[in-house]
């Protein structure tokens, strides 16, 4: 090292020991006001009572305990939120003192004569004084411009101004226990030799915060916040995911006094990947959003009344099910469904439906009828079909609101109410009893006791079997939206504009499983569409960002109901169109097609290059799929992928574990096993299990761990792992599995085998010889 390096080196560690002070002072004064604080809302919550005034004998009296209680809450509330806050400083101040910051930029402002040298970390520092900047958050304007540009000329926006000037240096650091461990400067935006550090490493069980490798294109993402649609189209390994979580940190510091992480949705792919990136907002100060994946929100609307199917038992279907008629016409259904015709045709119904009587279900008690389905159609009937019909349902329900009251009323003299009180617990006449004593006032009459206590538990009896129904009422049960939903196929049997070929087949399989209260998942979202175009629309109008990963797997008309669910939400969509595993099979259209993207003003952003895996894998994978010559690597340098060939399928076990043990042996700590399907998971795992620890993953599995990792393939998107091995490469034969194949191969980042048969993939043929090894 040159001697002026040493000397800057020295200079630079030396400014991070007086931060570690500054930091190490600060935490001791949050610790001491946090204590106090703490001390406060404990001798609150002590002397609650003490402090309130209660007196309830006259109305002004009840008037002015209710506001003595309210101030009291309202001061042990504040205490809590001010605690609260304050250990969030010291946990921001604790990931400081390991790491004050990673980047440094000289900017000299046009017509200043200073330089002012801006250091960038994951949260602002201020000096004692709270006057002058210590460290700069990296979400702050100043801070484009580390990410935007090179040294020469330069220039930041303010929220009034454009600030221009020249940038005289600029520096990049590792620090890590407070030590500078690498330091480097860079003339181009983040330098090799940073990523090279940050790279290199192994495969997390969690996702790590990006922020001091984030290239110039993902700032771009980050920071866009006027598109009401932002579409990332990025390859594997191009740090879309991580470039969508930094944007959820800057969303959250720039509007954070209008949004917070409760207003924020994040639809993820699975629930493995919600544990995968759950670190990485309260590593940068933040509080995790809402996360879920879609099928759990299809799930909590269906509830148990239907067996609903989800994505990864269609994707089962497709990779397994035998190649016959019933497949081929599921393969219409599914692309047929997935798009925007589709949702045309339920519009078209739905406006039909306006000037119909709807299908309705009796509301039934003691196996019978007590408000028909007869007579709700009547009721519906008589209004004025002016008025849409999510109104005249509303209207409908205060109809059979009161007339279940009025029917609860008759009710109370039946004979199975009299005899159902001889069944009751002890319990229920005792508190028949008080509620008696209390009806006469305290008085000592105690003639009609018995029918009072009669009448009680009359009333009681019939208020517990109605409950149910009116709770039904409440939440709309009364409508048939199931046989609405298959009138809807019996009257489009005969349809022939804008469907497909095998659109009768399509008819008839969808009402057999709908008579079977079963959903497929192509149904799920076009049956709640429809529900909401009848009952109302379900809006969460307290979203205002919503993003959704893994973009391409969902379809136009899954997007199209995601935008009516968040009308005033702006959207970011990620995803990569040669990972679209799901679409590949039955060619349906994803959101990520550009014809599917007709939803007003957007800007799209593309990542070519690739980060994750070595500059061997990415050479291999990209040979592996259309356009791949498109995709850039990263220049970091591994072993070439290895095709590993054995004479029996049953030999895929013991090579798995001769690797597995090779892979550990190099140092290795995250290593999967990806297989096809989940039953080739689950004979692998049972296989692999006998000589490894390891670990099966399932569509159910909350958790990534470190370790050995068996897993089919729809399951590992989204994750990266420090070795893959393929587990059976020979069983993807078809051009329709390209997409599934390349998905698994790109998980790797440093090493790649790919168990074959002798005879290998034909999805392998167009791969270049030199680029493997074959063994």
């Amino acid at each position: 090292m040159e001697e002026k390096q040493l000397k800057d080196l020295e200079m630079e560690q030396e400014r991070v020991d007086s931060i570690i002070e500054e930091i190490d002072k600060k935490a001791a004064k949050w610790n001491e006001s946090s204590s106090d604080v703490g001390s406060d809302a404990l001798q609150i919550r002590k002397t609650f009572w003490e402090d309130v005034t209660v007196n309830f004998d006259e109305a002004d009296d009840v008037a002015e305990t209710f506001t003595s209680i309210k101030q009291q809450a309202a001061l042990l509330s504040e205490r809590e939120r001010t605690q609260s806050q304050m250990v969030k400083q010291l946990q921001t101040l604790s990931h400081l003192r390991f790491s004050p910051y990673f980047g440094r930029v000289d900017f000299k402002e046009d017509g200043e004569n200073g330089i002012e040298r801006i250091y960038l970390g994951i949260a602002t520092l201020m000096d004692e004084q709270e006057e002058n900047f210590l460290i700069y958050d990296w979400r702050a304007p100043i801070s484009g411009l580390y990410y935007d540009y090179s040294p020469g000329p330069a220039q930041y926006k303010t929220e009034t101004d454009s600030i221009e000037g020249s940038m005289e240096l600029k520096r990049q650091f590792v620090i890590k226990g407070g030590k500078i461990k690498a330091m480097f400067e860079t003339g181009v935006t983040i330098g090799d030799e940073m990523l090279q550090e940050v790279l290199g490493n192994n495969a997390d069980t969690q996702m790590k915060t990006i922020v001091a490798t984030i290239q110039k294109e993902q700032n771009q993402i980050i920071r866009n916040d006027s598109s009401s649609l932002v579409v990332v189209q990025g390859v594997a390994g191009s740090g879309k995911t991580s470039a969508a979580m930094q944007r959820v940190a800057y969303l959250l510091y720039k509007y954070r006094n209008i949004i917070t992480s409760e207003n924020i949705m994040l639809f993820s792919p699975n629930p493995l990947f919600n544990s995968y990136v759950a670190t990485v907002l309260p590593e940068l100060g933040e509080e995790n959003m809402q996360q879920a994946t879609f099928q759990e929100y299809l799930s909590t609307r269906f509830g148990a009344e239907y067996e609903l199917e989800d994505p990864f038992e269609q994707m089962e279907f497709l990779l397994e099910a035998e190649k016959n008629d019933a497949y081929f016409d599921r393969i219409d259904s599914i692309r047929f469904k997935a798009g925007l015709e589709f949702k045309k045709l339920l519009d078209q119904y739905a406006e039909k439906l306006a000037t119909e009587t709807l299908v309705f279900k009796s509301l039934g008690l003691n196996k019978r009828a007590i408000i028909s389905k007869k007579d709700i159609a009547a009721y519906y009937d008589s209004l004025d079909n002016s008025i849409s019909i999510p109104n005249r349902i509303q209207l409908v329900k205060e109809w059979l609101l009161k007339g279940l009251k009025k029917k609860a009323k008759a009710e109370m003299s039946q004979e199975w109410v009299e005899k159902e009180i001889q069944f009751l617990e002890k319990e229920d006449y005792l508190e028949s009893f008080k509620q008696s004593q209390k009806k006469q006032g305290g008085a000592h009459d105690t003639f009609h006791d018995y029918d009072r206590e009669q009448q009680w538990l009359s009333e009681m009896v019939v208020k517990r079997r109605f409950k149910p129904l009116f709770n039904a009422v409440k939440r709309l049960k009364f409508i048939n939206i199931r046989a609405i939903y298959m009138n809807f196929f019996k009257e489009a049997h005969s349809k022939t504009e804008a469907i497909p070929k095998n659109w009768a087949a399509t008819c008839e399989q969808s009402i057999s499983n709908l008579e079977n209260r079963y959903i497929a998942y192509e149904d799920a979202t076009p049956f709640l569409y429809l529900q909401d175009l009848i009952e109302g629309r379900k809006s969460n109008t307290s979203i205002r960002h919503v993003f959704i990963d893994e973009a391409q797997d969902y379809t136009p008309f899954q997007f199209a109901y995601i935008k009516m669910l968040f009308p005033y939400s702006k959207m970011t969509l990620l995803g990569d169109i040669n990972q679209a595993i799901y679409s590949g099979p039955t060619g349906a259209q994803t959101i990520l097609a550009e014809s599917a993207l007709d939803f007003g003003e957007k800007e799209q952003y593309r990542l070519t290059k690739t980060y994750r895996s070595t500059k061997q894998i990415v050479e291999f994978t990209r040979q592996l799929i259309e356009g791949g010559d498109m995709i850039e690597p990263f220049n970091r340098t591994g072993p070439k992928p290895v095709i590993v060939t054995s004479s029996e399928g049953s030999d895929h076990i013991l090579k798995t574990n001769e690797l597995i043990s090779e892979l550990q042996r190099l140092g290795h700590k995250n290593i999967a096993v990806i297989c096809k399907t989940a039953k080739e998971s689950k004979s692998a795992f049972e296989g692999v299990k006998k000589a490894h620890d390891a670990r099966l993953i399932e569509k159910g599995t909350m958790t990534f761990e470190n370790g050995v990792n068996v897993v089919p393939t729809y399951l590992a998107k989204g994750i990266e792992f420090d070795a893959v091995i393929i587990y059976n490469s020979s069983s993807y034969t078809r051009t329709e599995e390209r997409k599934l194949l390349y998905t698994a191969c790109t998980r790797a980042m440093h090493e790649l085998y790919i168990l074959s048969e002798v005879e290998l993939s034909p999805l392998l043929d167009d791969v270049d010889e030199q680029l493997y090894n074959l063994v």
